[in-house]
């Protein structure tokens, strides 16, 4: 116990760990909380406990086989980052996918948004007591987990996307599964909203709770939801267009309330523009084209231009193992993913393993914010600003 000077004058205060083992800290965040009764005076956040140490092991792999690294930084948006890194080496080597590999990216990432947004309103909506939202959410994500088996084999981990263009030509019939998927997904939304947007439990612990000012925002670089939430309207896919993004027409969501509900009502509105978006995708994508790059000896050709079929895999597998050698120097790309600006350096000193690698994780940096979202409300209230900031601690300790 310790004794703190408060508006009502002095009081005494206690230390409550909350974490690393919590389940409404999404992760093993500990936050050293310093309370006043059930008032917050101070938070500090404390990462470390899920150190991965992924950007180090990057530097041990050749650029392929650290693409396998980046889905788990953010594992639920591994297509963004494999999007981030594929875009950085692509810079280095001064290669662009083809038309059709890009759309298909982009149809993929914002499926990628969609469904790291469901599993954010589930686990936002089951912290705060609102049990069905998070079936109902878990439900359609299992859709969109489809989409991604069918395409990669893989339902999170999929390291679809590769250096030069994309792992393997999408199957037969799968932009039929998309249509089904995002033709089914508004009326879902709706329900959602049904639930939750004037339910008065739910304005009343999310309205007014975790305010931050526009000027706190942009000093503490913030960047995502949070951000627009705060009235910028801030987005890299606007900003700096990446994979086609400048041929799409979609807006940027704002709000000016800058508290948990705003940044509720910002990733729903996030979520049918992604619709729009993958729309639009769908009537851009030709029915062939290449889907990588012609770059020999960079990027593996497509198996149909290979004489059989063991020709093909060991060639996959010897610029896999051996890599390439990209010319020395720097790179770095920005992406929009779920949480924010994804950034991604490279540095090369031309041997087949990155010299150096970097993230800019969104979440690492926004949970800078937390202790201003926090102090001075209850400690009821953590629990729904932890979860607003909609962090990913293998980003945070990536």
């Amino acid at each position: 116990m310790t004794t703190v000077e408060t508006a009502t004058g002095p009081a005494k205060t206690m230390v409550l760990n909350m974490g690393p083992q919590h389940p409404s800290t999404h992760g093993v965040l500990r936050v050293l909380l310093e309370l006043d009764g059930e008032t917050v005076v101070k938070a500090t956040p404390d990462v470390g406990y899920l150190h991965t140490g992924i950007e180090k092991s990057c530097e041990a792999k050749t650029y392929s086989q650290a693409i396998t690294l980046t889905d788990r930084i953010d594992y639920l948006a591994p297509l963004s980052n494999n999007l981030g890194f594929c875009l950085a080496v692509e810079k280095l080597l001064g290669l662009e996918a083809p038309k059709r590999a890009q759309y298909i990216r982009v149809l993929l990432t914002e499926l990628t948004r969609i469904q790291s947004h469901l599993v954010w309103l589930g686990t936002h909506a089951i912290d705060l007591g609102a049990m069905s939202v998070f079936l109902y959410c878990f439900r359609e994500r299992e859709e969109i987990l489809n989409i991604f088996e069918l395409v990669s084999g893989q339902r999170m981990m999929t390291s679809y996307f590769r250096i030069g263009g994309l792992a393997l030509e999408p199957p037969a019939g799968w932009l039929k599964s998309v249509g089904r998927v995002i033709q089914m997904l508004p009326s879902r939304i709706d329900e959602y909203e049904a639930l939750l947007t004037e339910n008065r439990i739910w304005i009343a612990r999310t309205k007014g709770v975790g305010y931050i000012s526009a000027t706190d925002a942009i000093a503490m670089s913030m960047t995502g939801p949070t951000l627009r939430a705060a009235g910028i309207p801030y987005d890299n896919r606007k900003v700096f267009p990446y994979s086609s993004y400048e041929e799409f027409d979609f807006n940027v969501p704002t709000r000016t309330d800058s508290d948990c509900y705003g940044r509720y009502l910002i990733r729903i509105a996030e979520m049918r523009e992604s619709l729009k978006i993958i729309r639009q995708a769908m009537d851009k994508i030709p029915a062939d084209g290449p889907i990588k790059a012609d770059a020999p000896g960079i990027v593996p050709p497509q198996r149909e231009k290979m004489k059989t079929e063991m020709e093909a895999l060991i060639y996959h597998f010897k610029i896999f193992t051996e890599g390439f050698s990209p010319p020395p120097g720097e790179t770095y790309v920005t992406i929009e993913s779920p949480r924010g600006e994804l950034g991604v350096f490279i540095a090369s000193d031309g041997t087949p393993k990155p010299l150096r690698a970097h993230f800019r994780a969104p979440s690492y940096i926004n949970l800078q914010a937390l202790p201003r979202l926090i102090e001075g409300r209850l400690i009821a209230d953590v629990i729904a600003c932890i979860g607003t900031i909609d962090i990913v601690l293998g980003e945070v300790d990536r």
